[in-house]
This record gives structure tokens, C-alpha cells and sequence, in this order.
């Protein structure tokens, strides 16, 4: 029995005897280990009835086994099992299937099936759509989320080699004059000025093009990015002051979402080819050009305009007021409308005497970078490893006075931290006016004052660390207000980070190693003995012995031995995880407290620096997307400087722990890794890569849930390869 398009409902023939060929892509949002288990499910499916099958995976180490022209030419079906944006323009003309990454995993057979009646694709159809079907599990975050995190990504590298040129150049040639610090033409640092300068110019078209993009895909890159282009050039519609990164937010939504309705127009059959290449990009970026420049470039105009004016009245008000307000408007939009009113209000006045005005500017205008990098470094958990890096470059572009360092904060999370900006901005304002601090020069940041264009040095200063210091504060606290109740309280009777090393006389401990015991349990040394043990290392020390928490440790060094936390034994995947870093029983039974076990039996390994750490970015990555790939088995990872090098753990739970699985089923083969934020490489990846695929043989799981003991697991672990 065949289909209508010669598909076969069995076997792997179509009615002339050719064996069938179909494709798959598959993708998850984190490229980990749902999109390879995925692949090894369809490949099994297809092998096993008879057809022909090439899997391409999108994962986090990029594209592999990737599909070509020939592949496509020849297959009788492509299904895509994805919840992520898949580029679906080079099927045009084939039978396309699109699914979740879980259908991939649960019903393989059922997609191959239903691959044979699936639509034809149209070139100018839904062309790289994304992709919603949901993992299953965790919290999923919205598209507009998805979106705007897609567009700030992208900017991010523009922000910080555009500010740092700046910042770098400013200190190194230039000087102050009457109209800022400039550097004089010609020169080297003129050029690296240049240089950064066109980084500055391209990050706000690249949030807008890049949200735009995570939207509707490659046909409305070029209308979100020139859309963004002219909302931040306000000479376009007659303003001193573009939209800045607020105006890129709504261009990128605007033409996102325009795109999509124009992609929904019924066109005829021999249009659909130039649709997603020139009438898409050439009508959207034609209609949402002119609705910037006349529709909302007319507000931006008239908000600059009357602003400055009601600046203007306000000169004999009182300087704290004024200050503060000053404060506000600068620190509101970052390059704005706002901002830029503040700003070209007190740079005017210099020319006619009065500095002090520039001064409140000037204090105001560093407080946004200074304060999200300070956010950064004194609640860093909050935080993912990249915006760590954004954050330090945003310290060192606060010192030069380039608020923009702030702005890949301010687009990822707007109703925290733009109160928070505000907040510093008014403070530091504020406190510059109270102290009658003038600057001569139109510029801001300790730059001004270090190089003599700031009278009221001190007070300066202490007008900048205020702001700066509530400005991390407040975002601090609001990004807590907006997690709180998130994170599970730690396991009952486990002692966190921070508890005490009890020991005897004669022991011998660093200081900084707190301990992380199991519950009931203080680490104790008694006399005699040396202990060394790393921060957050669980350990009971007796005379002559040492145990790790849980099961499995046992090395018993005699009295005097300096005990770490490393061991020989038997190493597998790669030597990331050893007979310390397994346990044959999970004693959890809730998800929070399995993720807190499994950071605690990694702790054995000797490469965690900080438990609790470890536990908050599992559970930040567990709330984007559940880690339970169904068939019994839980993945949770974390990448976070809370390791010093790659670990994983493995454990097995006799009556399994509720992970939000696909299919389902409750863990009971739990492995957890960890790598290092910084410089982790790939090898992780393709680790995690292959174990996921080792995972959907259900022999070797069987054999993992039956292996008696420690060693025995990991002799099933090293078929892994």
C-alpha cells in the first residue's frame, strides 16, 4: 500500500522500488542534548523500516551532517522536529513536516508516517517560521521574550569593541577643549575613534534587524535593520535626537510582525520565488521607513522640542530638583530623545557661562554603565556568564562617560533596570547640584574630572558613586523581586555555603572553604589530621579517614595525610567523570532538591569552587526548558564559574523524580554536567552530544539502571566513547 505521493505507509519502497529517502532537521533551543536525541530516535525509526535517512543537527557546536542541494533534490520528504528557528526556504517544492523536538523523541514512527501527506512547501510560504511547538516542561518563554533576547545578543558585540575603541581612544588622544574631548584628525587614535564610532552607529540597527529576524526570519532582517537605522537618525524627521534603543525595539517588533502578515498574502504560483528575496524586504522596509519618518518620527520631534523648552523655564528652580530631573532624562533612554534633551540643554549653557548645569549632567551620565557592571559583579548568580563580560566592559565605559554600555542590560530586562538607571541618574544629579559641581567641557564620567575639566572634584566623585551604587542596588533587588519564589529552598537539614568547618586541635583547614554537609552532618576534623578542603567540598574527616557526602567516597589516607578532593580510579567520558562523581542511589524525590544532590555529588570531583552557584544556574537553565529528555532520563547542566573545569555526575533514582519529561516518565538516570563559563570549548558539547545518543539505546539503559554498583556503571559508561 502506498500514499497519494508514492510514499509507502510500510515498508521502504515507493511503487517504482526505489528505496525511500527522507531528511530531518533537528534543533532545540539550547542545541543540547534534545536535538541529538531527537536524531538518533528518527534514524532508528526510519532504519527500521527499510528508508533512507540523514539527520542534520542543530546544536550548540553549530550545524552537523548538514543537508545539501543534492540530499534535498533527491528526498521524498523533509521533517523537522525543532523548537527553534529552522530555515525552511531550501525545501521549497518538497513535502515539509514540522514538529516540536519532543514529537522527534516521543513519536518518531508517527512523523514518518505523517510525513507523507505533509503540504508541499512554498517558496514563499512560511520560509523559516519558527518553530513554537513547546519542549514540554519548565517555563517557556514567550516569542516577544525569545525576540527581544535575540536582538540584544547580537548587539551585545557591537556595544562593548564600539565603546571600548571609544572609551580607549578618548584616553590615550584626546583633549579637552570647549566643545568635549576631541581627538585631532588624522591621528592613529582619530581612526580607532572611527573605528568605534561606526560600531555605536551599527548596534541599534543590529537589536532592531536581529528581533526582526527571530520573528520572521531572514525576509525581514533588512526592513528591521534599516528600520532602526532611521529611528535612531533623527535628522530624518526633522529631531536633534533619534529614537534610540527604545525606537529599535518597536521597529524590530513593527517589521517582524509586519512581515509575517505580508508572508500570509496569497500570491500566484510564479511570484512565490521573489517573494521572500525582494517583494517581502522591498514592501516592508518601504512601508515601515515612511511610518518612522511620518508617523513616529513626528512625536520624537515634538517630545525633544517641548522638552528643551520646559528645561529652559526651569533654570532658577532649585538645583536639587533640577538635578535630579536631569538625572532622570539622562539616564531614561541612553541616546534618546530624552537623554538627548537633557544633555544638548547643559552642553548649550556652557557657551553662556553657566557650567553648573553640565556638571549635573556630567555626574549623571556614567551612573547606568557604572552601576549595571557593579549589579553584575556584587550578585553575579543573577546573571549569565556573557552579560558577567558585558558587565565589566560596562565599568570601563562608565569611567569615559559612554552611557551605552548599559543598553544591552537596559533591552533584556527594561522594567528593571531602566528604574533602576533612573533612580542612580536622579541621585548622582541631584547630589551634583546640591555641591554646585560645574564642568566646562560637554562630556561626563570620571574622565571629565581626572583630566581638569570638572571643578568640585571631590564632591563630583561622591555624586557619581552614590548613583552608581543605587543604580545596583535597585536593579539587584528588582530582578530578585521578579525571581523570588522561583528558586526551591535548599533540602532540609543541608547546611549551605558559608556553614563553618568544625575542627580539633591539630587540624588544619583553609580558611575560605566553607562545607556543604548532608543533612545532619558538620564536617569535623579531628586531632591529628590535616584536611584541605575546597570551597563548598562536603567532607567528615576522622583520624586515619576522609568521606564525601553520600555514598560512594571512601578513600582512607592514614593520620597526617593532606586530603583533596581529586582520586584515581576509573575515568570516563573524557575523564569528566569518575567513580567519585557517581551514586548508585539518588535519595531525592523532588526536582530542586535532585539538581541540589547531583551539584553536592559533583563537589567530589574537586572542580566546584561555589555549590550554591552551581544549584542556581541549573535551576535558571531547568526555568528555560526542562532538562528531562523522557525515557527515564534527566540531563540537568549548568555553565558557570562556579567550576573550575568540566565535571559530570551520574545517579540513578529507584522510583524516579517528577522532571517535566516529554513522554512523561519520571528520571531515573540523572546525569549532570558542569563546565566553566569562560573558555569551556566544545568538548562538553559533543560529550553531552554523544551520551545523549548512547541514551536512546535501551539496552545500555537497561544496563545502567541494573549495574550493581559505582565501578560497574562506569564500565557501562565508557561504551559511551
Amino acid at each position: 500500500m502506498t500514499s497519494p505521493a508514492g510514499l509507502p505507509t510500510t515498508g521502504g519502497r515507493d511503487d517504482e522500488g526505489r528505496r525511500v529517502k527522507l531528511l530531518a532537521v533537528t534543533a532545540c533551543p539550547t542545541g543540547i542534548a534534545h536535538t541529538y536525541m531527537a536524531a538518533e530516535k528518527l534514524a532508528q525509526a526510519a532504519a527500521s523500516r527499510g528508508i533512507d535517512m540523514k539527520v542534520e543537527t542543530q546544536g550548540s557546536i553549530g550545524a552537523e551532517n548538514v543537508l545539501d542541494d543534492n540530499d534535498v533534490r533527491e528526498a521524498d520528504g523533509i521533517i523537522v522536529a525543532a523548537d527553534k528557528d529552522v530555515d525552511l526556504s531550501r525545501f521549497a517544492g518538497k513535502r515539509v513536516l514540522v514538529a516540536g523536538v519532543a514529537e522527534g523523541i516521543r513519536h518518531p514512527e508517527q512523523l514518518i508516517e505523517r510525513v507523507r501527506t505533509a503540504p508541499h512547501h512554498g517558496a514563499g510560504g512560511a520560509a523559516g517560521a519558527a518553530v513554537t511547538a513547546r519542549a514540554g516542561g519548565g517555563k517557556e518563554r514567550g516569542p516577544v521574550y525569545k525576540a527581544l533576547m535575540n536582538g540584544v545578543s547580537y548587539m551585545i558585540p557591537f556595544v562593548v569593541v564600539g565603546g571600548l575603541l571609544i572609551a580607549v581612544s578618548l584616553a590615550l588622544g584626546g583633549h579637552a577643549t570647549a566643545k568635549g574631548y576631541v581627538i585631532p584628525e588624522g591621528t592613529f587614535w582619530a581612526h580607532v575613534n572611527a573605528v568605534g564610532g561606526i560600531g555605536f552607529q551599527l548596534m541599534i540597527p543590529i537589536l532592531s534587524g536581529y528581533i526582526a529576524y527571530a520573528i520572521a526570519d531572514r525576509p525581514a532582517l533588512v526592513p528591521g535593520m534599516i528600520g532602526g537605522w532611521i529611528a535612531n537618525t533623527g535628522a530624518l524627521y526633522d529631531s536633534k535626537a533619534g529614537a534610540g534603543f527604545i525606537g529599535a525595539i518597536a521597529t524590530g517588533f513593527l517589521a517582524g510582525y509586519l512581515v509575517l502578515w505580508i508572508k500570509k498574502v496569497r500570491v500566484p504560483r510564479f511570484v512565490q520565488p521573489i517573494m521572500p528575496i525582494i517583494v517581502i524586504p522591498i514592501v516592508a522596509t518601504t512601508a515601515l521607513g515612511l511610518f518612522v519618518i511620518y508617523v513616529i518620527g513626528k512625536p520624537i520631534s515634538w517630545v525633544f522640542e517641548h522638552l528643551t523648552s520646559r528645561l529652559g523655564g526651569m533654570t532658577g528652580t532649585s538645583a536639587i530638583l533640577l538635578g535630579a530631573l536631569l538625572g532622570l532624562m539622562i539616564a531614561f533612554d541612553m541616546g534618546g530623545p530624552v537623554n538627548k534633551t537633557a544633555f544638548l540643554f547643559g552642553a548649550g549653557l556652557i557657551a553662556s557661562g553657566n557650567q553648573t548645569v553640565m556638571g549635573m549632567c556630567a555626574a549623571a551620565i556614567p551612573v547606568m554603565p557604572l552601576g549595571q557592571g557593579l549589579a553584575t559583579l556584587i550578585r553575579r548568580r543573577l546573571y549569565t556568564e556573557q552579560e558577567r563580560e558585558t558587565g565589566l566592559a560596562a565599568l570601563f565605559m562608565g569611567c569615559f562617560g559612554i552611557s551605552e554600555g548599559a543598553i544591552p542590560f537596559a533591552a533584556a530586562r527594561p522594567a528593571q533596570v531602566i528604574p533602576a538607571n533612573m533612580l542612580g541618574g536622579a541621585v548622582a544629579g541631584a547630589v551634583a547640584g546640591l555641591a554646585g559641581v560645574k564642568d566646562a567641557v560637554p562630556h561626563g564620567g570620571p574622565i571629565v574630572a581626572v583630566l581638569g575639566a570638572v571643578s568640585g572634584v571631590p564632591m563630583f566623585f561622591v555624586a557619581v558613586l552614590t548613583g552608581t551604587v543605587a543604580t545596583a542596588l535597585a536593579t539587584v533587588a528588582l530582578i530578585d523581586l521578579g525571581t523570588r519564589g522561583r528558586r526551591p529552598a535548599a533540602a532540609a537539614g543541608v547546611t549551605a555555603v558559608g556553614a563553618p568547618v568544625l575542627t580539633g586541635a591539630g587540624a588544619v583547614a583553609r580558611p575560605d572553604a566553607p562545607s556543604v554537609t548532608d543533612p545532619g552532618t558538620a564536617a569535623v576534623a579531628d586531632p591529628g589530621v590535616s584536611a584541605v578542603v575546597g570551597s563548598g567540598v562536603s567532607a567528615v574527616v576522622e583520624t586515619g579517614a576522609v568521606q564525601g557526602s553520600g555514598s560512594g567516597a571512601g578513600a582512607r589516607p592514614g593520620p597526617g595525610t593532606v586530603v583533596t578532593a581529586e582520586e584515581d580510579g576509573p575515568e570516563v567520558l573524557s575523564g569528566y567523570l569518575t567513580e567519585r562523581t557517581v551514586q548508585v542511589a539518588l535519595g531525592a524525590g523532588e526536582k530542586g532538591a535532585a539538581i541540589r544532590e547531583m551539584a553536592e555529588l559533583l563537589v567530589r570531583g574537586g572542580r566546584v569552587a561555589d555549590v550554591e552557584e552551581l544549584v542556581a544556574t541549573a535551576l535558571r537553565r531547568e526555568a528555560q526548558g526542562t532538562t528531562g529528555l523522557g525515557e527515564e532520563i534527566a540531563i540537568p547542566h549548568a555553565k558557570t564559574d562556579a567550576v573550575t573545569a568540566p565535571v559530570v555526575g551520574f545517579a540513578r533514582s529507584a522510583e524516579g523524580v517528577e522532571w517535566g519529561s516529554p513522554d512523561g516518565t519520571k528520571a531515573r538516570l540523572v546525569f549532570m554536567i558542569a563546565v566553566p563559563g569562560a573558555a569551556a570549548g566544545d568538548e562538553h558539547l559533543r560529550i553531552l552530544a554523544l551520551l545523549s545518543r548512547k541514551l536512546m539505546d535501551a539496552g545500555f539503559r537497561e544496563r545502567l539502571l541494573t549495574a550493581p554498583d559505582e565501578r560497574a556503571v562506569l564500565g557501562v559508561l565508557g561504551e559511551v566513547g
